[in-house]
This record gives structure tokens, sequence and C-alpha cells, in this order.
């Protein structure tokens, strides 16, 4: 199955969730309609304040998560905010954030308006970023990057980490998890790890790398048409580090030529793909209009797994963003499903 598209725009982000995470919506609270006035569950318009399209459509995109929507309506970020371990390390502008987002959510979800203002959540952010303030046309993966960077510093909580065994010669040890020190609704839904093998040309010998993501920037294979499934073989291939690339080697004591492979040692329960249309080389800059075709549910992971971490996670889609014009200007708008009415 490939995406419908029912307008000529180019799909710039693509939301995920965890087939086993998809009935959240059974646990939504449901309004009950007075029969005066129409409910607007989570299909409520936001209004552009001044070329802020690209915060519009990620706080669409983000409004229709279904894990993510439940802990803000149920109210767990109060419980979050006001058991901080270290209440003094909290800023009171990263508290607004996480207090005008839950409203914001609120009112799409439970609110009896078709269309409402973000600007209380804008001017919250904006104090920690002035730029999104100036109604200025902004990138919006950038925008979604310091969403949940702010989101996450809010209602993150603290953790003292156990002790590990430092069996060297174990491959299960480079490849497992992080044992993290801070902990949010945040980094349990959209944080996943990637897991890199490195292997010295020379001596052969190979070491790991962990790396945390949020989201992952996939490049497009081609100028004409590919799929997803596509854009994360190319992703995942096998990189060779040559020249001003090279690595240093612990065992050659020097920089050597290497091979590198990634592998997904944590898939998060919502996974975020940005695509990398805007390409710039030199001075040189354009925008690629590639047809991507991805699967609408099943999205199979597992082919990017790391081998003693299979668990063959599966994904259905939630939400896609859009872009329509060049690198100089455009403008973004978001496909989102309703996750009570399971319609887009």
């Amino acid at each position: 199955m490939t995406s419908q598209r029912s307008l000529p725009a180019d799909d710039f982000g693509i939301y995920y969730v965890l087939a086993e995470c998809t009935d959240y919506y059974d646990t939504l609270p449901v309004k009950e309609a007075d029969g005066s006035q129409p409910c607007f569950q989570g299909i409520t318009g936001l209004r552009n304040l001044g070329n802020t399209c690209y915060m519009n459509a990620i706080l669409q995109c983000l409004c229709s998560i279904s894990p993510l929507v439940e802990y803000f309506l149920s109210g767990k970020y109060i419980t979050a905010l006001q058991n901080k371990t270290y209440p003094f390390l909290l800023p009171s502008d990263c508290s607004e954030v996480a207090t005008a987002f839950a409203y914001l959510m609120t009112d799409m979800w439970l609110g009896d308006s078709d269309c409402v203002s973000p600007e209380i959540f804008w001017s919250a952010l904006g104090n920690l970023y002035p730029a999104f303030t100036k109604k200025t046309q902004q990138d919006a993966q950038e925008f979604l990057i310091y969403v949940l960077n702010e989101l996450h510093e809010a209602l993150k909580k603290y953790h003292y980490p156990r002790r590990r065994s430092h069996d060297k010669g174990s491959a299960q040890r480079c490849c497992r998890k992080w044992i993290t020190t801070e902990t949010s609704v945040i980094t349990q839904l959209f944080e996943g790890q990637l897991n890199y093998s490195i292997v010295c040309l020379k001596c052969e010998k190979c070491t790991y790398k962990n790396e945390v993501f949020t989201v992952l920037s996939l490049p497009i294979p081609s100028e004409y048409e590919c799929s997803l499934q596509d854009c994360l073989q190319c992703f995942f291939q096998q990189d060779t580090l040559t020249w001003n690339n090279q690595i240093h080697c612990s065992f050659c004591e020097t920089k050597q030529e290497t091979a590198v492979r990634a592998g997904i040692s944590k898939a998060p329960k919502i996974i975020i793909f940005h695509l990398k249309r805007f390409d710039i080389q030199g001075t040189t800059k354009r925008k690629l209009r590639t047809d991507i075709h991805y699967p609408l549910t099943n999205l199979d992971l597992t082919p990017y797994i790391c081998p003693i971490f299979r668990k063959y996670p599966k994904y259905n889609l939630c939400a896609v963003v859009n872009h329509f014009g060049d690198l100089d200007g455009g403008h973004y708008t978001a496909f989102c499903k309703n996750s009570f009415t399971q319609a887009w």
C-alpha cells in the first residue's frame, strides 16, 4: 500500500506509532455531546499567527499521538511538574512550555471550538527561543526538536544508574541499551537508540558506539521515485570512511579507514522520520521532489534491528508533515489520523 495524497505536497516528516500502542484511544477522555454544540475532539484547527504554519503542522501531529494525548489530558504532567527531584534545576520558562502545551491539547480535544489560537504556547516557547516569535518562516523539523527537548526538560525525573558488568568480549554488552539517568514521557515514547559497529580495515578490530535519537533523518536515494524502505536501506547500509573521514583506531593508535554500519538497538514507541528533501552542496541548494511511497500500516523495521534485540517492531502511520514550495519559502500542512474516530 502506498500513501494517498489529495494535494500535490512533498512529504517532509512521517510519524509512525508502534502497532501495540494504537489502542490508546480507548483510554482517552470522551466528552459527551450535549446536543446544542458540535464536538471537535482532536479535529480542531489552529490559527496562523503570521508565518506559523511550521508550528501548527507540528502541533497537529503531536496532538494526534494517542499516548501523548492521554498523558496530558489525564493530568499526569501536573504530577511530573510537582514531583521534580531537583526543582531548582527547572527554569520557569520550561515549566510554562509544558503547561501551555497541555492547555492547548485540552482545547483541541475537549474544547467546543472548531479553531483555537496557539498564541500562549507560541509565546512560552518564544521566551526560550526568540527566533520563533519573529513571524518569519522557520524549519518544522527544527521546531519539533526544540518542542520535544523543552517538554522533556520540564517533565523529566532522575534515576541513579545501575552497575554494569565489564565483559569486554561480549557483543551483547556492546549493543546493550543505555541506562539513562533522566526519563520523561518524551523519552519513553520518542527515544530510540542506534548502535554503530565500527571495523578498522587494517587490524579488523571491531568497536561499538551508541547514539540516542528522537528523529531519524533519512537520505532520499532517488530523484524521481522510491519507497520509505529504500530510504531506510540507504540510511542503514554499510559505509566506508576514507581520507579525511578516517576514524582513530584505539588498537592501531592512529587514524584508519573504517567500515561503519548502524542498527537499531532500541526501537521507540513512536518513530519519526525526517525526509532530507533540502539538499545543499556548496553554493548550490535545491529541494528534492522525489515521490516517496510509504505504508499506512505494518511498517516493518525488523531488518534494521540489532540481532540480539530482535522484537519484530511494526508501526502504523499516524501523521505526516507536508511542505509546499522550495528552500527559500513555502507552506507547511499536516495529515493526521484521529485516534478516536480513526479517520484522517
